[in-house]
């Protein structure tokens, strides 16, 4: 290309008219039906097991015998006798050992089944999540948002967030699913009503 052309190309460009910021309207459904019955059931769903319970430290009696990596920041009595917690720092190899994590949540989004996780004190960091075969999810039924939108005004938008929909899942070209690739097979989850 030659001088000429080029500059006639570079002051059409500065010279374009360039138009006014249009506001986008952005009219989300914040409020579905949500509520614990419709989480319950979508996170089911993706075959997660599911209890509704009143109490977390009796819902716990099945970790007896287990090593469960507990991050910082869960309630004391969460953290019952019988069960050897992990505590941070842990190794990659510790984590991989363990037979679980057991974990809060920052927010759950009833109308997708989905878990989010902020990294906060209850739940640690994104590791102690993704290593152990097994996770166990404690959500309270006042962090159950309707719908995405919702869910997302609850949030940090400066924390690493981690959306959890089920076990961890993928398939191969022929869409045999396998399960634990990129996480845990097994997603337990306690809705504390």
């Amino acid at each position: 290309m030659n001088t000429a052309a080029r500059e006639e190309i570079l002051q059409r460009i500065r010279n374009a008219q360039v138009p006014a910021a249009v506001p986008v309207v952005r009219g989300y459904n914040q409020k579905g039906p949500g509520g614990v019955e419709l989480f319950a059931e979508r996170v089911a769903d993706y075959r997660a097991i599911v209890h509704t319970v009143t109490n977390v430290p009796e819902a716990l009696e099945p970790l007896k015998g287990k090593r469960i990596v507990a991050p910082s920041g869960l309630p004391d009595e969460w953290l019952i006798d019988g069960v050897t917690w992990l505590r941070e720092p842990l190794s990659i190899d510790e984590l991989d050992q363990a037979d679980g994590v057991l974990t809060g949540c920052a927010v759950a989004i009833a109308d997708t089944g989905t878990i989010v996780l902020d990294g906060s004190e209850a739940q640690g960091r994104r590791a102690l999540t993704l290593l152990p075969d097994y996770h166990l999810c404690v959500v309270r039924q006042d962090q159950i948002a309707a719908s995405v939108p919702e869910a997302l005004q609850r949030l940090e938008s400066t924390r690493p967030l981690t959306f959890i929909s089920g076990p961890s899942a993928t398939s191969d070209i022929e869409l045999n699913r396998v399960e634990g690739v990129h996480g845990p097979r097994t997603l337990e989850v306690l809705i504390v009503v």
